[in-house]
């Protein structure tokens, strides 16, 4: 029970560390990686992937880690912040850059609300002056203007 509690506590405390990374690290010192996120190059890949393997490295440690040790808490955190970054590549990667055309249109509040509160973080093409750095928490009162909006255009 105590690896299920410590697997939910990483993929809770990754929306946080994440959204600290993106607004101190990689609009800050690590810019020059994700500047190219903010504004489009050709090719597929950008120098803003790196960022995938820099959260896994973590996740890995803790897995190879706990399982060396045996020490199932710390194996259940690495799988927790491993699931939290396969919900980063399905909603950022996939849902709102559509990196990969499987998960296009949604009828869902909370799904637009994502997708929308994201455009207004690239709205901001520099490092200075974005807003909205995480990816899942999104204020309630996003999500109700994006149920309202659906409302109308039934």
């Amino acid at each position: 029970m105590i690896a299920v509690g410590m697997f939910l506590m990483a993929y809770v405390l990754m929306e946080g560390a994440a959204w600290a990374a993106h607004r101190y690290l990689m609009h800050g010192p690590l810019w020059s990686l994700h500047a190219d996120h903010h504004n489009k190059e050709p090719g597929f890949f950008e120098k803003n992937d790196a960022f995938f393997l820099i959260f896994a490295i973590p996740s890995w440690l803790c897995i190879m880690l706990g399982m060396m040790h045996e020490v199932p808490a710390f194996t259940a955190f690495g799988f927790g912040i491993a699931a939290y970054g396969f919900t980063y590549f399905l909603v950022h990667e996939v849902f709102i850059h559509q990196r990969f055309r499987w998960w296009v249109h949604t009828d869902n509040a909370y799904f637009r609300a994502v997708r929308l509160k994201h455009k207004w973080h690239h709205k901001t093409l520099g490092k200075e002056g974005s807003l909205h750095f995480g990816l899942l928490w999104v204020p309630l009162s996003v999500v109700r203007e994006e149920a309202r909006k659906m409302k109308l255009e039934q």
